[in-house]
């Protein structure tokens, strides 16, 4: 069985546990069509515009 040969630091072990692997959230730009926020390089989800062409039709509510 493996077993550590010398107790790991307390530094090393907080190294191991802090939040330095978080995945980011997803940047947001407007679109120039509607002006929403949205993913960039992705058809707007409000309007259906993707770099000033209708891709989708989008019904309003």
């Amino acid at each position: 069985m493996a077993v550590p040969k010398r107790k790991h630091s307390q530094a090393r072990k907080n190294k191991r546990r802090s939040q330095v692997w978080r995945l980011t959230a997803p940047n947001l730009s407007k679109c120039t069509q509607c002006g929403e926020l949205k993913v960039p390089h992705r058809v707007c989800g409000s309007c259906g515009y993707y770099k000033g062409k209708e891709i989708i039709k989008v019904e309003a509510d």
